[in-house]
């Protein structure tokens, strides 16, 4: 397992009232670090590639370990970013649909919360997702992970004014 990489999927949408516009599913943290976080924390759902594991069935795994949805193709590879932390991150894209009122199933992590305390608890992976509009994505997603948008986008044939440049907001 290599902790500078990781792997995940940006499922998107069209508007459900029909204006065309592509909407985002991006997930929140879940954790007491996290908790009063919001802006800029946001992401795509990814992890770390287990030992011999390809990149897309990684991104796909984890996916469905972060969210509970069971992602499906065709996906639209989106290549690479790197964090400020200096991981590196590949993303794919696909088409797929989630009612927010159905809530997301994750993963748990144990950690010893407060730190040093002797206090260990269970903390989900994810804590919140949303579908979010381009707009409000580039406020809420790590900036780092905000050319992920912008070249699924290009994919899908949008351009200028939905598109920023070298993450400045729109």
């Amino acid at each position: 397992m290599r902790k500078n990489l990781s792997a995940g999927l940006l499922m998107y949408r069209l508007h459900p009232q029909g204006s065309g516009e592509v909407q985002f599913f991006l997930v929140h943290p879940g954790g007491p670090y996290f908790t009063k976080k919001d802006k800029g924390w946001w992401g795509i759902p990814k992890g770390l590639p287990q030992e011999g594991e390809a990149l897309l069935p990684c991104a796909v795994r984890e996916f469905e370990e972060e969210t509970g949805i069971r992602p499906g193709g065709p996906y639209l590879a989106l290549e690479s970013i790197k964090q400020k932390g200096g991981k590196t991150v590949w993303a794919w894209a696909f088409a797929g649909q989630w009612q927010e009122q159905q809530g997301i199933q994750c993963n748990t992590f144990r950690v010893e919360w407060p730190y040093k305390s002797g206090n260990w608890q269970h903390y989900p992976e994810v804590d919140q997702a949303r579908w979010f509009a381009y707009p409000e994505a580039i406020a809420y997603i790590n900036a780092a992970q905000i050319p992920f948008l912008d070249r699924l986008l290009e994919q899908l044939g949008y351009t200028s004014p939905f598109i920023s440049n070298q993450n400045t907001k729109v």
